[in-house]
């Protein structure tokens, strides 16, 4: 098999962390559920695992496999997306500033708030759009730059190469949460990020039936090995089942990105046009504010798009209540079409406009998802 650096990422999705069964040649890995590994008698273990918290061949291949996926150096995979980010800011030091955006996940958001900053850590919120704003934001104390790209539910785009140079300026990193785009989509390693981090649970699932997180480190140096410490002393680390269905689901990755985005254009565009509609934030779409920068540093433009819906919330919420074919329900990344009014779940202390409803385009023929739409809108 050639080197990972020289296959294509169809083929690395297929290949990576994937090998034949020495014990009985099965092509699929064995789900290993076993916690512990018997010893040699001079007190070594023959395969190098010893307890599954710390190590487990599932975990091993999965991570193997994100690691090519996203061109870094070692990956660390998490029981779930907010494991993952917590591992990140948990290998900062208190004290440490954080620049985190404007619009972004609102658990992340929670985190920072809720449990960092109590800890000790430091933060500031700036729009991450703006280049000249970021670098303004900027502290003597400043050490992780977390970014979202499209962020969450506003889908602002974040020139990643611009910000990740000045991060490194000011001896910071640079961390990229890529969930929506996903590898196939986007490759923030590539555009000069430290870290990568993905809620697993989403299009790397692709399924709505796992929980899971993970880490991709450009480069396996001691800040790695902080979050590394986190996931196996903290105890964050996945079940092998989980890890064995990621595998599973990641083969086909490529192929379902392409057509959630695809279908996403289509539907953005639909909407763009449709006289219920305010606003459609889609960085596929020329006339949003980020387009230029996305058509720059993204290979697809994602299957994840909102929309403001004229008349307010109770348009809003009424659009979501006849649709028939979308399921009302948090979460994105499946094979289904999924609409949520975000405000109404992140609670009152949201930014999130009112009117606003967030889709996740799922792989139903894209002329059915428009017409239920339609009918939900009229």
């Amino acid at each position: 098999m050639k080197k990972h650096s020289a296959l294509r990422i169809e083929t690395l999705a297929i290949h990576a962390g994937h090998t034949p069964d020495p014990t009985t040649g099965a092509v699929m890995q064995p789900i290993h559920l076993s916690t512990t590994f018997e010893r040699n008698p001079d007190g070594t273990y023959p395969a190098g695992y010893v307890y599954t918290r710390t190590d487990n061949p599932n975990r091993v291949a999965l991570e193997t496999c994100l690691t090519a996926l996203e061109g870094g150096a070692a990956a660390a995979a998490f029981g779930s997306g907010m494991a993952a980010i917590a591992a990140i800011f948990q290998a900062l030091a208190p004290g440490d500033h954080i620049l985190f955006p404007d619009d972004a996940y609102f658990g992340a958001g929670r985190l920072v708030r809720e449990l960092m900053a109590p800890w000790g850590l430091t933060y500031s919120v700036v729009n991450m759009a703006d280049v000249d704003a970021v670098r303004a934001a900027m502290q003597p104390t400043t050490r992780l730059m977390w970014v979202e790209t499209p962020s969450n539910p506003l889908l602002k785009i974040t020139d990643i190469a611009a910000v990740a140079q000045i991060a490194h300026a000011a001896g910071a990193r640079c961390a990229v949460d890529n969930t929506w785009p996903s590898p196939t989509g986007q490759q923030p390693l590539a555009l000069g990020a430290d870290l990568v981090m993905h809620a697993t649970t989403k299009y790397l699932g692709g399924h709505s039936d796992l929980l899971g997180g993970a880490v991709i480190a450009r480069a396996a140096d001691a800040f790695f090995e902080r979050i590394r410490l986190v996931q196996t002393i903290g105890g964050a680390a996945p079940s092998p089942f989980d890890c064995w269905l990621l595998m599973r689901s990641i083969r086909t990755l490529p192929y379902r990105m392409r057509a959630h985005s695809e279908h996403a254009q289509r539907i953005a565009e639909f909407l763009a046009d449709h006289p219920a509609v305010e606003s459609v934030h889609y960085p596929g779409l020329p006339g949003h504010p980020g387009h230029a920068i996305a058509r720059q540093q993204m290979q697809q433009f994602g299957g994840m798009l909102s929309i403001q819906v004229r008349g307010g919330t109770d348009a809003a919420m009424r659009v979501a209540g006849r649709v028939q074919l979308f399921t009302r329900a948090t979460s994105l990344g499946g094979v289904e079409s999924l609409i949520e009014h975000r405000a109404s779940v992140e609670g009152s202390h949201t930014t999130t406009p009112a009117n606003l409803l967030r889709i996740s385009v799922g792989l139903e023929h894209p002329d059915d998802l428009m017409a239920d739409l339609a009918q939900a809108l009229a």
